[in-house]
């Protein structure tokens, strides 16, 4: 081969490497610009997320301060019925003050309503009449404890496990259980 045959396989050599290149470059370009527009996608969609979570960030403190006001008007409520409240049991205490002052003048003017004087009267005489009775009880009492007593003593006797104590003065027995037998006495 002679060298004209050279060049032109030189030639042609660089023009298919040149097309290779231009191809190449083209399809990069394509890959690119389609990256660009997929990043610009998702690039306007996280932009339209932070619009919505704005929104609902500005409701939600619209809501707070709503709820903040509300608050303070239900404390503003309170304190007034708090207030209204107070008003009313100081208005039934003297209410009740104005019933027992009536009532009292009341029973101060009515005769058939006996007075202080008269009460202690019948305290002092009442007390007479039941001091009398109860000289009477205590001797009827003993008499009957001391009968107690005694049908109590007989009882225990016959069971023959227990061991009887009686205290004269109160007139009462106490049975106690043997140790050997806990199922005697009481």
């Amino acid at each position: 081969m002679d060298t004209t045959s050279w060049v032109w396989v030189v030639v042609g050599i660089v023009v298919v490497v040149l097309i290779v290149l231009l191809l190449t470059g083209r399809r990069r370009k394509a890959i690119q610009q389609k990256r660009d527009e997929s990043h610009r996608e998702k690039a306007a969609e996280i932009r339209q997320k932070a619009q919505n979570i704005e929104l609902d960030a500005r409701e939600n403190e619209v809501r707070a301060t709503r709820a903040r006001a509300d608050a303070e008007q239900a404390q503003v409520e309170a304190a007034r019925l708090k207030q209204e409240a107070e008003q009313k049991a100081a208005a039934a205490s003297s209410l009740r003050e104005d019933v027992a002052s009536h009532s009292r003048k009341a029973d101060a003017i009515d005769p058939d309503v006996p007075s202080d004087r008269d009460a202690r009267t019948d305290a002092r005489t009442d007390d007479a009449r039941t001091g009398d009775t109860r000289i009477a009880q205590t001797e009827d009492d003993r008499m009957g404890d001391a009968r107690m007593g005694d049908a109590r003593t007989d009882d225990a006797r016959t069971a023959g496990t227990g061991d009887i104590r009686t205290d004269r003065d109160a007139g009462t027995t106490d049975v106690r259980t043997d140790r050997d037998n806990p199922r005697s006495g009481i």
